[in-house]
């Protein structure tokens, strides 16, 4: 145990056998590992016990907490610190040894912090994808755990959004620092799960675009800023953006071309054609969610509307 460092790392899991043994290699020098599956199906349970991990399950009741919030309340850490990792991210070597050094805490002439951001490097396509707007992808994952929980953005009831905390993000008190180094994130899976995974994430995304119309996404979240940190600023200009024209085709042309997406090639290329498609993926849910009072349920409200006309013929037989 002399050489591990004191913090204890969350994985959220489900099916997730093809990115898990990278990942877990990759978090060997943590003196705790939980991995929080939801009744996987394939060997992520076995591949996680084999490298030495809890395994723990988590049952979602399909409202709120979802998977890392319950994990934060219930998992018995035996560190302060907590890293939260998922299936698809791996800690570098060098990232480890600044996170060993930065939770000391006790370097003369230095801020003293209770939590940090990592920055993400994000493959796609086997390329990292430098430009386009995807890096820096900063993300509050390293910080002590009785002081920080995952925001609540109300989109719990949406069904099909899964049981983990995706894109919401920690609500710390306390004072954060950034880490130098980067967390790399790369899915070993194929484009069928990608598009797939964010078939659902739109289903999030466009509740997310419904509260801020609505008037709905300030309490419980981490607020919206032009002057806050960068996760606070990302969420101001989300704010304006909701209310554009043409997103699928803005979305494009921003990644793209404004934001030099065309520089990485053709893996750049593919990715904002699907961010596009994932824009418009949002944008009909979100006419959906807003001509059925907030749910993605068509099959409901043409059920009701239909009951009467179903009853007055009944009665004219």
């Amino acid at each position: 145990m002399s050489n591990k460092v004191p913090v204890s790392v969350i994985i959220p899991a489900k099916n997730e056998e093809a990115n898990l043994p990278a990942c877990l290699a990759s978090l060997q020098r943590a003196s705790e590992i939980f991995v929080v599956d939801s009744q996987s199906t394939d060997k992520s349970a076995e591949i996680a016990q084999s490298y030495g991990a809890s395994v723990v399950q988590f049952h979602f009741n399909g409202r709120w907490p979802k998977k890392k919030n319950w994990s934060l309340d219930n998992l018995p850490f035996r560190n302060e610190w907590i890293l939260i990792v998922d299936c698809d991210e791996r800690i570098t070597p060098e990232l480890w040894d600044e996170i060993a050094l930065s939770i000391q805490n006790n370097q003369p002439n230095q801020p003293q912090f209770d939590g940090y951001y990592l920055n993400r490097r994000v493959f796609f396509m086997g390329k990292w994808i430098r430009h386009g707007g995807k890096y820096p992808d900063w993300n509050l994952r390293l910080f002590k755990h009785k002081l920080g929980r995952y925001e609540n953005l109300n989109t719990e009831e949406i069904r099909n959004t899964g049981d983990n905390e995706v894109h919401e993000h920690v609500i710390l008190k306390g004072e954060v620092g950034y880490l130098k180094n980067d967390m790399l994130h790369e899915d070993f899976r194929d484009l069928f799960h990608w598009l797939e995974r964010h078939n659902r994430y739109s289903n999030w995304e466009a509740r997310v675009y419904y509260n801020i119309l609505t008037g709905q996404d300030d309490d419980g979240t981490i607020g919206a800023s032009l002057f806050g940190d960068a996760v606070q600023r990302k969420r101001f200009l989300k704010k304006i953006w909701v209310r554009l024209p043409f997103k699928p085709l803005l979305r494009f042309i921003l990644f793209y071309i404004i934001q030099r997406g065309f520089k990485d090639g053709k893996a750049g290329y593919i990715y904002g054609r699907l961010l596009s498609q994932y824009e418009y993926q949002i944008g009909v849910k979100l006419y959906e969610l807003r001509n059925c009072n907030g749910q993605l349920n068509t099959a409901k409200k043409q059920a009701k509307s239909s009951a009467p006309k179903l009853q007055q013929k009944q009665e004219a037989i």
